[in-house]
């Protein structure tokens, strides 16, 4: 039997916990369990436009989100082992407010040695949001992060595959971001 997600409409495994395609978190309707809400209270402030101060804070929740997978990764472990603990043990404090623009909503581990960090936009609608902008600013200090901290070095090492997905405050999908090894290895 299917499930279908409620956010991208993929068919996933009943037994999935997270969507595969946009990691939005599946109601389980065989095991009768009832989808956490966690309500997030919302900046009290105008619409904006993604301008510098939210790209700065789409970066910055970025170098965030690494160091606290560096802190639980033990690179003498098996790495599929420590991918799932590292998951585990951000999901804990999620939902997570990154800035004053954006929230980390979970992490999830998938295969092929890949992590998906899941972020809603607080106070942007899709429409909001120059993607042109995006992926000329933040993508890029995504990849130079990746490709030049030490921090880093251990899942360089390991050969991880980051995904970055990005929905607006109605939970609208804005953009993915896939950083994968052949990206960031060095020559």
């Amino acid at each position: 039997m299917k499930v279908i997600c409620s956010n991208c409409e993929a068919e996933n495994q009943e037994t999935s916990k997270y969507c595969s395609l946009c990691g939005y978190k599946i109601s389980s309707i065989t095991n009768n369990k009832e989808v956490e809400e966690t309500k997030v209270e919302k900046p009290k402030k105008g619409k904006r436009k993604l301008d510098l101060k939210t790209i700065l804070g789409f970066v910055l929740g970025f170098f965030a989100m690494f160091y606290l997978t560096q802190y639980f990764f033990k690179p003498s472990m098996n790495i599929d082992t420590e991918i799932e603990k590292s998951v585990k043990e951000l999901n804990k404090n999620c939902p997570m407010r990154v800035d004053e623009y954006m929230m980390l909503d979970n992490a999830i581990a998938l295969p092929n040695k890949t992590i998906q960090y899941n972020y809603s936009l607080i106070d942007l609608d899709k429409a909001e949001v120059n993607l042109d902008t995006v992926k000329k600013y933040v993508f890029s200090a995504v990849l130079a992060n990746i490709k030049t901290n030490p921090d880093m070095k251990v899942l360089r090492d390991n050969k991880l595959t980051f995904n970055h997905y990005y929905k607006d405050k109605k939970g609208v999908f804005v953009t993915k971001y896939v950083v994968t090894p052949d990206m960031y290895k060095v020559n």
